[in-house]
């Protein structure tokens, strides 16, 4: 069991998607509204950690998986907040069937990195894209978002063009880019994009370390951990 802030646990049963830094870098980067909406929630971690930081807001948890979901319902139980958090299992895909256009001010995803395709198949389904491609990740963000909604999402580096023409495909503005390295001497790891629905063109450009050139953990780190 993972003990999150503000007294949340979390379990997370095997074949899960684990509690990851690329879920705490995310919600650390996230500045939700009141109605947020999880594409590829799995068992809840990332919707638990920003009610954890974030009293306000309320999730949805869309998660193809049934074990997924069936594991996010006991996590809800477990912390005894259903009032708070809801996991729908389904398809993204189809979310124009499952949700209303502009029913969310914002939407966010921790989602596979890895191509889809018969090479891919020893990879576990959580961590590749048959069935949540970028395309199809954005457009299904640009369906839920109300004008002016935030999409916020963890990535590989190498994939940011790509991200940045599906976001445009589906209306989706880039507005914030945080690159993140695991050493200040190290390169990009990973990335935090923050893209506006119906957005005007302006990106802000930031950059993180998590450690020092020498090893030692940065003051962003101790934040994204609570550390003191």
């Amino acid at each position: 069991m993972e003990t999150l802030p503000n007294g949340l646990t979390l379990r997370i049963p095997t074949g899960c998607f684990p509690l990851s830094t690329d879920s705490i870098l995310l919600a650390n980067f996230t500045k939700p509204g009141t109605k947020v909406l999880d594409l590829g929630a799995g068992c809840g971690t990332l919707g638990l950690l920003l009610c954890a930081d974030h009293p306000k807001c309320e999730i949805t948890g869309l998660e193809l998986d049934p074990d997924a979901h069936a594991a996010a319902l006991r996590n809800i139980a477990d912390n005894r907040i259903s009032h708070r958090i809801h996991s729908i299992c389904a398809d993204l895909r189809t979310v124009r069937d499952l949700l209303p256009s502009g029913s969310f001010d914002t939407c966010v995803s921790n989602p596979p990195y890895f191509p889809g395709g018969p090479a891919s198949k020893q990879t576990p389904l959580a961590r590749r894209e048959d069935c949540c491609a970028p395309a199809e990740l954005f457009a299904a963000a640009s369906w839920v978002l109300k004008t002016g909604g935030d999409f916020y999402l963890v990535h590989k580096p190498e994939r940011l063009a790509q991200l940045c023409a599906c976001a445009s495909a589906s209306m989706l503005e880039p507005k914030r880019l945080r690159l993140i390295r695991h050493r200040a001497d190290g390169p990009v790891s990973l990335i935090l994009l923050q893209c506006r629905k119906g957005g005007k063109p302006g990106l802000i450009w930031e950059e993180r370390s998590l450690h020092t050139a020498d090893g030692r953990p940065t003051p962003y780190y101790q934040e994204l951990y609570h550390e003191e």
